[in-house]
């Protein structure tokens, strides 16, 4: 992904254009010039935490831009792990789990200078 990229679609056509059937979180304001650390308007299929064996749903949420893998000591390691290489990100011990596991969508628009 790059650097930073813009959003200014509203919920409401996010959940039509994505089959969206639950909607966390507030609507974030437009904003163009979303960087790392920020938070962003994300899809993703979840199942409940409460029933980890139920039928995932399609969710919009928000979370912060930036990985914290499960080994990390601080948070703020995700500051710096914004990028993957597709080749090598199902062997780096970073993204590996995450690139299996937690998959998402970030409707984003590339901000050209």
């Amino acid at each position: 992904m790059c650097g930073r990229y813009a959003r200014s679609r509203p919920d409401s056509e996010l959940v039509e254009v994505f089959s969206v059937r639950e909607v966390i979180g507030d609507q974030m304001p437009a904003s163009y010039n979303i960087a790392p650390t920020q938070d962003a308007r994300v899809v993703l299929e979840r199942s409940p935490r409460e029933e980890p064996d139920a039928e995932a749903s399609r969710q919009l949420r928000t979370l912060r831009w930036g990985l914290v893998p499960a080994w990390a000591k601080e948070a703020k390691i995700g500051n710096r792990m914004i990028n993957a290489r597709v080749e090598t990100i199902t062997e780096k011990p970073a993204f590996k789990r995450a690139a299996a596991k937690r998959r998402l969508l970030v409707p984003a628009y590339p901000v050209l200078a």
